[in-house]
């Protein structure tokens, strides 16, 4: 398999990566569609789902010992934030993952190398390989390498509920309160990929992705906070913040 081996190894040299079993990196760069085209087993889920529990692990004990202060609330909070997909779509940019992964044809005319979920996925098979490959300290290593300017930026308040923060701004203005709906969902059980849906008087103002139906609802907040001429036309403004 050229295809597949020469993108592994350009994704490590230009990352700066070492394995042991280069076999856990060929699968961590394997997207489904890939597998499923060639005929053969092997592709990224498995170590998707484990890269997540890894990444949650570190991410926790990096804010437990770092930010003391913080309650467990608020912990869980900012944990949140740091293990979504838009930041994890930043790791993936940083790495230029999307130029090494192994799609079919149909998923790579379609996209995918773009594609949000399928980057994010693709890093959290990686960190799953890493931590296969050498241990909870090198992928903790790696984790922090690539996301500890993003978790302490979050850790020191610049992170927002901003569900709370649209609810707070519309209801000091009207009685009536804006809902979430799941619109759209997508992807094996265990990687599901949800679209939300934020209304305001049965008017649909923006929707968002995300790895959790949470998640999804927080970017589609968040897309309606950013959009200023929508807040003027629903005479919603947001103050300055201090």
């Amino acid at each position: 398999m050229a295809r597949q081996r020469d993108a592994v190894v350009r994704f490590m040299c230009d990352n700066g990566l070492r394995f042991n079993n280069q076999g856990l990196i060929d699968m961590a760069l394997t997207h489904p569609s890939f597998s499923q085209e060639k005929n053969c087993a092997v592709n990224n889920q498995r170590l998707e789902f484990l890269g997540d529990a890894v990444l949650n692990m570190i991410v926790a004990e990096y804010l437990y010992n770092h930010f003391n202060a913080e309650p467990e609330g608020e912990l869980t909070k900012i944990r949140a934030r740091v293990v979504c997909e838009k930041a994890l779509l930043n790791v993936a940019n940083s790495l230029r993952l999307g130029e090494y992964l192994l799609l079919g044809r149909g998923e790579e005319m379609s996209g995918g190398r773009k594609r949000r979920s399928i980057l994010a996925d693709a890093v959290e098979a990686v960190i799953g390989a890493i931590y296969l490959d050498q241990g909870y300290e090198a992928a903790s290593r790696f984790v922090l390498a690539n996301l500890q300017e993003y978790i302490n930026e979050t850790a020191q308040g610049d992170y927002q509920d901003y569900k709370s923060r649209l609810q707070e701004l519309v209801q000091g203005k009207n009685k009536q309160n804006v809902s979430y709906q799941i619109i759209k969902e997508c992807g094996p059980a265990h990687a599901k990929v949800f679209e939300a849906g934020v209304f305001y008087r049965d008017r649909l103002l923006a929707a968002g992705q995300g790895r959790s139906k949470k998640e999804a609802e927080q970017n589609a907040a968040e897309k309606v906070l950013r959009n200023r001429s929508l807040l003027l036309s629903l005479g919603l403004e947001l103050p300055p913040r201090s």
